[in-house]
């Protein structure tokens, strides 16, 4: 039995993915159908997920095993139920609240978090002495940083025209910021094809067997 339920999710899995490669030909019915089926089970998934690992440990648990210390929690409750309001048309005012609450907060720890990943440590990097690095390859690749970081803001600097030493500057800056823009957008295929070498170890493997895994 246990192997029939095995061979079953491979062919599922085979046919899914068949599915929607087929998109690459024309958008069919058989892609929408594995669309709606990967839509669905994620949104079973973290459904189920976010009630046995997220509200029954951190809510539930804690409020009837030890309310005296952690009743401060029936407001977190409170604000997730009036979030829920929103499935009810004469109700989903009360979901306002707990969303402008959510979207500040997110708001306000991603901008520290922003603030010292992309300006207090760029920033950092570029007030250092490449000549007193400890190899000449750290020093080279502090002196790019300076180099990178100060032709790049001159070149989002409008109030000047860009002639002379800084229409000079200001080019070299478009060749940083193309050359960053073109490392992520590698970063990204690469991760693409990483998913794509996986879903072909997949079929010529585990669905077809024609390669071991």
């Amino acid at each position: 039995m246990i192997e029939f339920w095995t061979n079953f999710g491979i062919w599922m899995g085979a046919f899914c993915t068949l599915a929607i490669w087929s998109f690459l030909y024309k958008d069919n019915p058989i892609y929408k159908i594995a669309e709606q089926i990967f839509v669905g089970i994620s949104a079973a998934y973290w459904f189920i997920y976010t009630i046995y690992n997220i509200l029954i440990p951190n809510l539930f648990s804690k409020l009837i095993y030890d309310f005296s210390n952690q009743w401060l929690l029936i407001i977190p409750g409170i604000l997730g139920i009036m979030m829920l309001m929103r499935l009810f048309p004469k109700l989903d005012w009360m979901s306002k609240f707990p969303l402008a609450l959510l979207i500040g907060t997110t708001a306000g720890l991603s901008l520290l978090r922003y603030l010292k990943s992309d300006i207090l440590n760029q920033a950092t990097s570029t007030m250092v002495n490449p000549f007193n690095a400890s190899s000449f390859v750290s020093g080279l690749g502090q002196l790019i940083i300076i180099i990178g970081t100060i032709s790049g803001l001159i070149y989002f600097y409008f109030s000047k025209k860009h002639n002379g030493i800084t229409g000079i500057t200001a080019k070299l800056g478009i060749l940083f910021l193309m050359i960053s823009f073109g490392a992520a957008f590698g970063y990204t295929a690469m991760a693409r094809i990483s998913l794509l070498i996986g879903r072909l170890q997949f079929l010529l493997g585990e669905w077809l067997g024609v390669i071991k895994v």
